[in-house]
Formats: C-alpha cells, structure tokens, sequence
C-alpha cells in the first residue's frame, strides 16, 4: 500500500461518523432544486472549515458553490449533487453523492501536497430538475478542469453505467368554453387535445426504437365536469440514445400535438425548453482506473448491462466537456431509485457505507490519476477523439 493510499483510507477510517452524520443531515432537512441553501451552508461550510477556499452563489445559482484547494497540477472536480425530491425528500441518494464527495475532497486535502493537484468540490444544485450542472457547464464553471467524477447510489456496485439525452416540451391547447349539456356544440373542447395528443403519441411509439422514450402527464384539463375545458396543457420528456435522435423524435411529438390541435379546432401554444440534457459520454479509460480502486479495495463490481435501465441526468453534459466519471456505488440488492424505500436506505447501515466507499475510491481515484501523467494523456486522448 503506498503512503499516499494508506493516509487516504485511515483519513476516511478516522473520520468516517462526521461523513455518515452529513448524509443523516441532509436526509433530515431535504430540501427542492434551487433551494438547497442549508444543504449548501453545511457542505461548503465544512470544506471551508477545512483549508478550501470557498465560492458561493457561482454560475448564476445561488445555492452553487465552488471549495478548491492546491495551487498545481490538474484540476479534478469532485461534484457533490444535494438536491432531494418534493415530497419523497432523498429518494435519490443526492445525501450519500455530497457526503461522499467531501469526503473524498477532505481525504485528498490530507493526503496529497499543495502543488500535486487542484482538488475542486462544485456544489450542483438541481440535479432533479435537469439544470444545476447544464447551467454550470454554460457559465464556466468547468473551464479551469481537467476530469470531473462523482458518485451516485444505487442497488448494485456499477462502474459503468449509460444515461440518455432529454428534451423538453409543453403543450397548451386554446379552446372555447361552453356548457357541456346545454350548448355543447358552442365549444371547443381543449381537454380533447389533449387526450388526442396522448393516443397520437402512443401510436407513434410502434415506430420508435425500444431505447426510445416518451413520456408525459396532463397538467390542466378544465375546471368542472359541466364546463367544456377552454384550456388544455400537457408536459412531456423525450429521450434517446443520441441529441440527433432526441431532436428527431421531439419533432414528431410536437407533430402529434399540432395533429390533435388541427382535429379539435384548438389553438396550440408549444415551448420547447432550450436546456437539453447531453447523454453521458463513457470514457473507458477513466473508468478502469475506477474499477482498479474496487480491486485494490477488494470490492467486486456488478457485471450488469451498462445500457440497462437508463435515466437521464445533466452530468451528461458535464461529460461532453471533460472526461467525467459516475460509478455507482450499492444501497442494497432491489432497492430502486425515487421511492421510498431508498430514501429511508440512504441513512441505514447499508447507506452509512455507500458514503464511505464513494468517498475511498473517489479519493483513491484521483490520487491514482494524479500520479500517472500517463494516464491522464491516456484518457485525455481517449476525450477528444471519441
């Protein structure tokens, strides 16, 4: 064991309650995308309590920050996510990602010189609604990194591991009111739009690939049962293996929507949200130097497919301009993510755990990276020609 690996996991031994009591924190007070102010206050607290030099409110979002310590080397964002859903709170283990990723940070704090390497924890608000690192990425706060890597829980142990492009469209049908017993031909039916747009689109499903999906819910649809609805709305997710296929399949859903609005003599307003989530770029060769820190650990990897059961997340876009990793790391074998259940899992003895793995190999990564100037040109190269 070298000097460097050994102080990177007895640090993490020594200080292992302080890690596991940030997940707890924020697993107790969960808190929605952009409002992730106490999660942010504790996070950048602590980094700044230990010899990072602290930005806060960066790339334009307020609860963003940025924690950096070293004066040399390359620049290895550790990226902590800390936004938790409505209602469900940490049902996507964003607790374990920050808590892991300080201490992977605080590890590389005491192991390494100041010259080795610039260690750069960015606090990314927001992951759930598909923004935090998207407007990151447009506001430079990547510009000065070389690698970006973070952990994410799961319910194996998968290094490798795909998501999808997503884009973004809401629809609002115009119709007329009327009352729908007396004078039901004076209206047009808006809620009919609707609920046509939804059966053109489950038609159109026949035609896409199986990687493909669509799917969307009804956010208005009148008023009363009596009043023919004089508006209509609906909000759908796009998502594919490539940006080209997302573009192509989101033109044929907003067709469907134009069909159902020529149908029922409604009025369509469409709004494509500009900010597109990037499908995760895979670099083999950050990964392996990943997977070497499990069997350095003794830790075996899951051999489950890297495309099966695929989501979509802005660290794609993060992937698209620096060689970016996001292995998972277990919570336990059925658990699945967004439930109940996983957010519970995230503070048990299994998700006390999660932390303390995410936070050896994050550190023991970085290290391994910083030591090999090979290496890094190896991946690098693998980056810009993939």
């Amino acid at each position: 064991m070298s000097a460097v690996n050994k102080s990177i996991l007895d640090f993490v031994e020594s200080r292992q309650e302080e890690l596991t009591a940030i997940a707890e924190a924020l697993y107790l007070h969960p808190e929605i995308g952009l409002k992730e102010f106490k999660a942010s206050a504790l996070l950048s607290g602590i980094l700044g309590k230990n010899g990072f030099a602290v930005e806060r409110g960066i790339a334009g979002l307020e609860t963003a920050f940025r924690a950096c310590y070293g004066t040399a080397g390359p620049g290895i964002a550790i990226l902590a996510e800390m936004d938790a859903l409505p209602e469900m709170g940490h049902a996507c283990g964003h607790n374990i990602i920050a808590a892991a990723a300080v201490g992977a940070a605080l590890a590389l704090r005491h192991a390494l010189p100041e010259d080795a390497a610039r260690i750069i924890v960015l606090g990314t608000p927001a992951e759930e609604l598909g923004i935090g690192k998207l407007e990151m990425v447009r506001n430079g706060a990547f510009t000065d990194v070389d690698f970006a890597m973070m952990v994410h829980p799961s319910s194996r142990r998968q290094v490798v591991k795909m998501y999808l492009g997503l884009a973004r469209v809401r629809f609002t049908f115009f119709g007329r009111p009327a009352h729908a017993a007396a004078y039901p031909d004076e209206g047009i039916n808006a809620l009919d739009a609707v609920i046509q747009t939804f059966n053109s689109i489950n038609a159109l499903r026949q035609q896409l690939r199986p990687e493909v999906r669509v799917h969307g819910l009804i956010t208005e649809g009148g008023v009363a049962p009596n009043i023919i609805p004089e508006r209509g709305g609906c909000y759908f997710y796009v998502r594919a293996d490539d940006l080209k296929e997302v573009d192509e399949v989101k033109q044929r859903v907003i067709a469907c929507a134009r069909g159902a609005a020529l149908a029922s003599g409604c009025r369509l307003q469409v709004e494509e949200d500009g900010r597109v989530l990037a499908p995760l770029k895979i670099n083999r060769a950050f990964y392996a130097l990943y997977s070497a820190q499990l069997r350095y650990l003794g830790l075996e990897e899951s051999t489950a497919p890297a495309d099966k059961n695929k989501g979509s997340s802005d660290i794609g876009n993060v992937s698209q301009v620096v060689p970016t990793i996001h292995p998972h790391v277990p919570l336990g074998c059925g658990l699945h993510i967004h439930s109940e259940d996983f957010a519970r899992a995230t503070v048990s003895a299994m998700g006390k755990e999660a932390v303390l793995e995410g936070a050896r190999t994050l550190a023991l990564t970085a290290a391994a990276l910083v030591a090999s100037p090979e290496q890094q040109l190896k991946i690098i190269k693998e980056f810009k020609t993939n």
